[in-house]
């Protein structure tokens, strides 16, 4: 039961966030796994930084993408937002449900409050999860890769990313490339 979970975990190690293949024609683009990662790095620090409940947001922050594990990773472009949640929401169900009923319940809790995007961990997940993004943009940019083929993902965190915080972290990330 608890292997499967770890299993499928696991398994984002081996799909390719679609963006940087889409948009950079990249052969070797980092991983679910990596992005995860990252943002659950950034996550910890801002959260103790900030006071905030640095369990749940890194809790939050490992499952928020694990439906992909499964269903692998879309663009807004390939599949809109709504069929995307209900994809990923049937998907997540399965995942856990063979979890003990004691964390299954609280993963799930977690899973729905990221979804529904209304609590202050939810809000601040999603903009790391942006903020992560224009991190690895800027690591392409520094690889060679064209501004003009990044600017889309520039522009959508720049957009979507409202914390004090993370919005001075933002800044610092793109002040040399204009």
């Amino acid at each position: 039961m608890i292997l499967d979970f770890f299993k499928t975990a696991a398994n984002l190690k081996k799909i390719s966030r679609q963006g940087w293949i889409e948009k950079l024609s990249l052969d070797n683009p980092e991983s679910v796994a990596d992005h995860t990662y990252s943002m659950a790095v950034i996550g910890m620090v801002i959260s103790d930084l900030e006071n905030y409940n640095s369990e749940k947001i890194i809790k939050m922050i490992l499952l928020h993408d694990l439906a992909e594990s499964k269903i692998g990773d879309f663009t807004p472009e390939q599949l809109n937002k709504e069929k995307k949640n209900e994809l990923e929401n049937n998907v997540f169900n399965k995942i856990i449900k063979n979890l003990p009923n004691l964390i299954k319940s609280q993963y799930l809790q977690i899973w729905q409050e990221y979804q529904e995007n209304t609590s202050l961990e939810s809000k601040l997940v999603h903009q790391i999860d942006k903020l992560e993004m224009a991190l690895q943009a800027k690591i392409y940019k520094n690889d060679g890769h064209s501004q003009k083929k990044l600017e889309s993902f520039f522009e959508s965190a720049k957009i979507d990313i409202t914390d004090p915080k993370l919005k001075e972290l933002f800044t610092k990330i793109i002040k040399d490339i204009q």
